[in-house]
């Protein structure tokens, strides 16, 4: 006989392979310098090294989930744990660049089957209300604890042991892991689970492909460029073709009637707004504390403690808030301090050193502490309860995406103005410098100053540096002044949309604006 499994050891096991890839998704930014100054990378490089993951992930976790379903949640597991594994000692491994972006990839591929099937088991296990609200809070402490981990795991892995040691780790966690499913798990499939949609799955992979190429590329070819051109408009040519293949879907991935619903929209964009302004630093803050204020990999992480720490603590007075104030509010309110966060951090970067810069961060914090958890309820209220998968694979996606492509991005914004900033500092300097000026200001950005000015003369390293110096954090403010303007924009769209009514009654109590 089989014997009985107990739900809080299932929990624990679904609530653990959750953690380790958000403990795995934010470890990786602190490591960056480092593994550009090792691999001789180019900012380019390190753009790809975050992008080829998260592109994988976004890409696939709609079809994940449906594969879950059809195929089994334990099953799913299993394979997306072995895929993880291996992915994870291949980048640990890579030799160069191009090997450690197909290794994030592929570890991408393995993280979208694994959050999918994790959330699906979740949701099989509990039933009773009251049980299943109460795994869904330990759930997301789990969550809020491995974010709040990883930039220091991440500084003390890459400082005493090594950037490699970042990826090493996955493997003694994920076979603890594997050990608890096969243990812990009952296998479970949804019998009605809607059939794979391979055609809409390739258009929307592909559209991300090609903006996300187009946006990273463009540093290095130009945005003028035939290219560049091509490769954003084939990306919006190609989001086009999904929402058409989806449209002649009987049951699609993407429920395209619920964009005809102001509120919906709102709550979508708050999704996109919160992760492209505001998670989206816990990648882009390390950045400065490194090349900007010479922080070790170590203090990076510490340094990064007001911003997760705030982030931590205010989803609870977030729950106390939403019995007083309506979802439009608190959304706002959210995105006005993430606003006001990031602009005082621009600020902060202007003005030098780390106080300042500490208090500006734990105000972003304290907004994406208010958005974490409301963005994804006020996306779920929107939907009829038999298509919540359905929700919860958007809300993830958009929330994946908007980080990938807030990336490309700001990393456009900072690569094109810490190079624009050198040029017209070197224009200035006798000597044949001018010309030097974008690798230099592309190997600053990445973090590798020593390899930036290695071929360069004592004199004109003594010359070149403070400039190269002064042109990233002007280079860094700007995109944190971006980042600050719209996420004050998309306060006041959020705001706007959700004050309209919910499109049906669904069953799900928020308090109406």
């Amino acid at each position: 006989m089989n014997r009985p499994l107990n739900p809080r050891l299932t929990l624990l096991t679904a609530s653990g392979v959750c953690s380790l890839i958000v403990l795995d998704t934010n470890i990786v930014a602190v490591a960056l310098p480092s593994i550009a100054r090792d691999l001789g990378a180019d900012f380019v490089d390190i753009e790809w090294v975050v992008s080829a993951y998260m592109l994988a992930f976004a890409a696939l976790l709609l079809p994940a989930g449906s594969l879950a379903d059809r195929f089994g949640r334990k099953r799913t597991l299993l394979c997306g744990l072995g895929l993880f594994i291996l992915a994870s000692l291949g980048c640990g491994a890579a030799p160069n660049a191009l090997v450690l972006d197909i290794a994030r990839a592929l570890k991408g591929v393995g993280a979208a089957l694994l959050l999918t099937s994790a959330l699906a088991t979740i949701g099989h296990t509990f039933h009773d209300e009251m049980e299943r609200a109460k795994a869904w809070a330990f759930w997301g402490g789990c969550m809020g604890l491995a974010m709040t981990a990883a930039p220091t795991v991440g500084g003390l892995l890459t400082e005493y042991l090594g950037w490699r040691w970042i990826f090493y780790f996955n493997l003694p966690v994920g076979a603890l892991l594997l050990w608890s499913v096969l243990r812990n798990v009952e296998e479970s499939r949804d019998t009605r689970a809607a059939r794979l949609d391979p055609w809409g799955s390739l258009a929307f992979s592909a559209s991300l492909l090609c903006l996300i190429w187009g946006l990273i590329d463009a540093n290095r070819i130009g945005w003028s460029h035939p290219v560049t051109v091509i490769r954003l408009l084939a990306g919006l040519v190609l989001l086009g073709l999904f929402v058409l293949v989806e449209r002649m879907q009987q049951r699609p991935m993407v429920d395209l009637q619920l964009f005809r619903h102001p509120r919906f929209i709102g709550a979508l964009l708050g999704m996109f707004a919160y992760a492209g302004c505001a998670q989206v630093m816990m990648t882009l803050l390390p950045f400065y504390l490194q090349n900007g204020l010479g922080f070790s990999a170590i203090a990076s992480g510490l340094g990064m403690l007001p911003f997760a720490l705030t982030m931590l603590v205010c989803p609870r007075i977030g729950a106390r808030l939403a019995g007083h104030y309506p979802p439009a509010t608190l959304m706002a309110a959210g995105l006005t301090l993430v606003g006001s966060g990031n602009l005082l951090s621009a600020w902060a970067v202007h003005a030098g050193g780390y106080l300042n810069f500490a208090l500006a961060i734990a105000v972003t914090g304290a907004g994406a502490g208010l958005l974490n958890g409301d963005t994804q309820k006020n996306i779920m209220a929107c939907v009829p309860r038999e298509r919540t998968g359905m929700a919860s694979g958007m809300s993830t996606t958009m929330r994946f995406s908007a980080i990938m492509l807030a990336i490309g991005v700001f990393g456009a914004v900072l690569g094109n103005q810490t190079r624009q900033l050198l040029q017209d500092s070197l224009s200035q300097v006798p000597g044949p410098w001018l010309a030097k000026a974008p690798g230099i200001a592309s190997r600053v950005v990445a973090g590798d100053m020593q390899g930036a000015l290695a071929n360069l003369p004592d004199s004109a390293r003594a010359l070149l540096e403070p400039l190269a110096l002064q042109a990233f954090v002007g280079g860094f403010t700007r995109v944190l002044a971006v980042a600050g303007c719209l996420a004050l924009l998309g306060a006041l769209c959020v705001g706007r949309l959700m004050r309209n009514p919910l499109p049906q009654a669904q069953g799900v109590a928020l308090k109406s604006s």
